[in-house]
């Protein structure tokens, strides 16, 4: 069974109790603040807000933590969304036949930058980055440029629909960030991903096809983003062949932000989904206070800094 190493565990457990304090604070002011924060409907609203960036984001942990990074994961939801949407309208697929066509293909894509990366060691941040253009091409040349809209209540269900009190897409988000959590800890694979991170060659000297590993962890990571293509396009109702644009960049805010290591060998779920909270809560704050959007994207953008600098000097005052 694999474990992570205690200090490890350790500065993980300080980032999170980090995050946990200025949600708590966000929250209690918001509280104070408008009497609307405490509706079922805003909260409603917060959580779902929150679910593409958290599905996303588990994925990015994964690769990030892995020493990698994958900027075709907001393609990929473009892409996987607008094969959903042709099996469909065109090929006359049911429901089912066409989200398996769209995890497919991501699990495809996954498995063309994790090989090219792994294979040829190339740098994931150029491949990706060429990845992410050769998707967003194909993705307009499929659609001509044209959104496909209207969808069986089947497929709207996984974007609107609800399990109890709770919309699906927070069902789904949070079956992905136990998933997650229960691989990145308590699993051979997820104890390879932070050693891939950590010391890859030390890795490969013990025996461990390094190749296989990353390419898989690359498939999870496309996996994620093509489910979170499901949750898009059933919300929208439409297949927009530029959506998720910027989410890729949105998800590895979110991933730095909840204490996983840029540079790679230590890796936090638990601090992703609180990070997406986080980031949910205060736009909603904003949004109820009726500030624009650009103030809420600088806002986010310092509050992500501040955390990343303050959590980069703990780290070399440990000297980890």
């Amino acid at each position: 069974m694999a474990r992570v190493k205690p200090h490890v565990w350790l500065q993980i457990n300080s980032v999170q109790t980090i995050l946990f304090g200025l949600l708590l604070l966000l929250v209690i002011t918001l509280s104070l603040s408008s009497p609307f924060f405490w509706r079922w409907e805003n909260l409603r609203n917060i959580l779902d807000q929150s679910t593409l960036n958290i599905i996303l984001g588990v994925g990015m942990t994964l690769i990030i933590s892995s020493g990698g990074i994958d900027l075709s994961a907001g393609a990929i939801v473009a892409l996987s969304g607008v094969v959903m949407a042709v099996a469909m309208h065109f090929w006359f697929l049911s429901v089912a036949a066409s989200i398996i066509m769209g995890m497919a293909v991501g699990l495809i894509v996954g498995l063309i930058n994790g090989s090219l990366i792994a294979l040829s060691r190339l740098n994931p941040f150029i491949v990706t980055l060429a990845s992410m253009s050769a998707i967003r091409g194909l993705t307009l040349i499929i659609t001509k440029g044209i959104p496909i809209s209207s969808f069986p209540e089947g497929f709207t269900w996984f974007g609107s629909g609800e399990v109890g009190i709770f919309p699906v897409p927070v069902v789904i988000a949070a079956l992905v960030a136990i998933l997650g959590a229960f691989v990145l800890y308590n699993t051979k694979l997820g104890y390879y991903t932070l050693a891939l991170g950590g010391n890859e060659e030390a890795l490969r000297l013990c025996g461990v096809s390094t190749v296989t590993f990353k390419i898989i962890v690359y498939m999870l990571g496309a996996l994620t983003a093509a489910l979170a293509g499901l949750v898009l396009t059933a919300r929208l109702n439409s297949a927009d062949p530029t959506a998720g644009y910027m989410m890729e960049l949105d998800a590895i805010a979110t991933v730095v932000l909840g204490g996983t290591s840029i540079k790679g060998g230590r890796g936090s779920i638990g601090g992703t989904v609180l990070a997406g909270l986080l980031l949910a809560v205060l736009h909603n704050g904003l949004t109820i206070h009726g500030i624009a959007s650009y103030y809420q994207q600088l806002t986010t953008g310092v509050i992500i800094l501040a955390t990343v600098l303050v959590t980069e000097l703990k780290s070399r005052t440990s000297g980890d």
